[in-house]
């Protein structure tokens, strides 16, 4: 093998492409190198997001502080990711598509897919909506007016052309798109460095002065985190060969949230120098986190290209991984098919009709909001597999089911455990008890409360009473068909 081939994918058909084994598995013979994985992944690394999240952290807590949220971050995420992509690598399941089977049951597992695919319509309105910041400071635009949802949609639908064709159309992307980033990013630097006083770590100071309460507040941004970034990658990480060990699959998270601490550190120190540009401001630290912002007003017309290209990069993997998540909700709700790719239409006009709120002021609200949800989620999916499976036996940890009509609508045990799980953490969001504790709290109460209901009722609400005729019959992860 060349190695360009370790960056490209398996041939596959146009139809194949574009359909991305939403609803089905990955066949053996489409699964792809890590190093093609990882290049698509590099499109999440340098989000603009991260940026932002960077210098939020910085504002709240200071240097060094600002290492202890970043560490559990990469640690916590880089674990939960390991664990999430090997089952996934091992089943050729997309998230969506193991939580059928997993506790939740097949429109069980739409609810969740609806909780997951509102993570991606918000990131891609939050991505869009920094590039169209950043256009409306070079141009003279009002950031609410209707020009502005106009570049936003316009530069949305240039992501939508390149998330067509999936992971495919994506990794020719990230190939180009990468060099393209760090060069114009490279030249930010030097403009900044040119015309700005620089501000380094040892005035990077907490702008309300460092408490025990900002530490949790950041602890909180990036718990979401541990969990949301795991999900990502399992959306690709299903492509992954079965062979790869969970050692694999922690490479691969580790090496590209390392990629991402470097992002965040770079957003904290563009956060704290541009901090002085827009002191005397209505909103300085909100204009000091908004990257589309500030790389317009040192880099001019360039800085815009900057965000429309990084912008692009990480909204095809928003409208990709949120229309697997619909896809999977439609499916499981629904007899009528609807390709993935008109659900990526579905988000792109749900985006566009939303951008207008400016999501960037609630970014901290969403992700204690979200944290709850998908953490909650997810370690019911873990305890399900390595508990109740894995330990107990209750259900067979391979070749797990997640067809219509082979499990059941809806498994109350999973249902009923994210329910209390949610149902806690927003006591928390809505000031019953501190809110940065909320996400913390919901994801331990959920598998709490799911393994004891899953022992009580002995997993007989995995499959359904009556299975179809065709029951001896199922695919294995390899795609090939065999009986049971």
């Amino acid at each position: 093998m060349n190695m360009k081939k370790y960056f490209e994918g398996p041939a596959t058909s146009l139809d194949d492409q574009i359909e991305s084994y939403a609803t089905s598995r990955v066949p053996a013979t489409q699964r792809w190198p890590r190093p093609a994985i990882l290049l698509v992944l590099t499109g999440n690394v340098t989000a603009m997001f991260w940026f932002s999240l960077g210098g939020q952290i910085g504002f709240l807590v200071g240097w060094p502080m600002f290492l202890v949220p970043i560490a559990y971050m990469v640690v916590g995420a880089t674990l939960i990711g390991s664990l999430i992509m090997r089952i996934a690598s091992q089943e050729g399941l997309s998230l969506p598509l193991l939580t059928r089977g997993l506790g939740f049951g097949t429109k069980g597992s739409a609810v969740a897919s609806l909780v997951y695919a509102v993570n991606y319509v918000f990131y891609f309105i939050f991505e869009g909506s920094i590039v169209s910041h950043g256009l409306s400071e070079w141009a003279g635009i009002d950031i609410d007016s209707f020009w502005a949802t106009v570049v936003f949609a316009v530069v949305a639908l240039v992501a939508l052309y390149f998330s067509w064709r999936g992971m495919h159309s994506m990794n020719v992307l990230q190939r180009f798109g990468m060099p393209i980033f760090l060069v114009l990013f490279a030249i930010g630097m030097y403009m900044l460095a040119s015309g700005y006083v620089l501000v380094g770590p040892g005035e990077w100071e907490a702008t309300g002065g460092f408490s025990s309460t900002a530490m949790w507040q950041t602890l909180s941004l990036v718990n979401g985190q541990i969990v949301f970034q795991a999900l990502i990658a399992t959306d690709y990480g299903r492509f992954v060969k079965k062979e790869v060990t969970y050692r694999g699959t922690a490479g691969l998270m580790l090496s590209e949230l390392l990629m991402i601490v470097v992002v965040m550190i770079l957003g904290v120190f563009l956060g704290f120098t541009m901090l002085r540009h827009f002191d005397g401001s209505a909103t300085p630290e909100l204009s000091a986190t908004d990257p589309g912002l500030y790389f317009a007003i040192v880099m001019g017309l360039l800085g815009v290209v900057f965000a429309i290209v990084t912008q692009v990069r990480i909204n095809v993997m928003n409208l990709y991984s949120g229309s697997l998540a619909l896809s999977n909700a439609w499916d499981a709700l629904s007899p009528r098919k609807f390709g993935r790719q008109w659900w990526m239409v579905a988000l792109l006009v749900l985006g566009v009709a939303l951008y207008p709120i400016n999501v960037l002021q609630y970014t901290d609200k969403f992700l204690a909001v979200t944290g709850i949800m998908t953490n909650t989620w997810i370690f019911i999916l873990l305890a399900d597999y390595f508990v109740c499976r894995k330990w107990l036996g209750l259900a067979p940890a391979t070749n797990i089911e997640f067809r219509d009509g082979f499990v059941r609508n809806w498994n109350p045990c999973g249902i009923s455990a994210m329910a209390v799980g949610i149902v806690i953490g927003a006591l928390g969001v809505f000031g019953m008890y501190p809110s940065y504790y909320a996400s913390f709290i919901a994801m331990f109460v959920g598998p709490i409360v799911y393994i004891p209901l899953t022992i009580a009722t002995r997993g007989r609400f995995y499959t359904p009473t009556t299975l179809p005729t065709d029951s001896l019959n199922t695919d294995l992860p390899d795609g090939t068909p065999t009986h049971r």
